[in-house]
């Protein structure tokens, strides 16, 4: 499993996010299915996150997402 490191833009300012790959492709499923971008997913992520870096806040709330979606 590779680490795939994104150039992003985050209230105005680019950052860098490394994530496993699974991570992204789950990532741009979760935007589709909400109507956003990956960008502002990000975004909302960022925003709400307490101190964590930002790669493991985007992890989490992947992992919560898709906890939300399991029966």
């Amino acid at each position: 499993m590779s680490i795939t490191k994104r150039s992003v833009m985050i209230a105005g300012h680019r950052t860098s996010v490394s994530l496993e790959d699974p991570f992204w492709t789950a990532l741009g499923e979760i935007a589709a299915a909400r109507g956003q971008s990956v960008q502002a997913l990000i975004g909302a992520i960022d925003a709400g996150r307490d101190g964590q870096n930002l790669s493991s806040a985007i992890r989490v709330f992947v992992l919560a997402a898709f906890r939300e979606r399991a029966p």
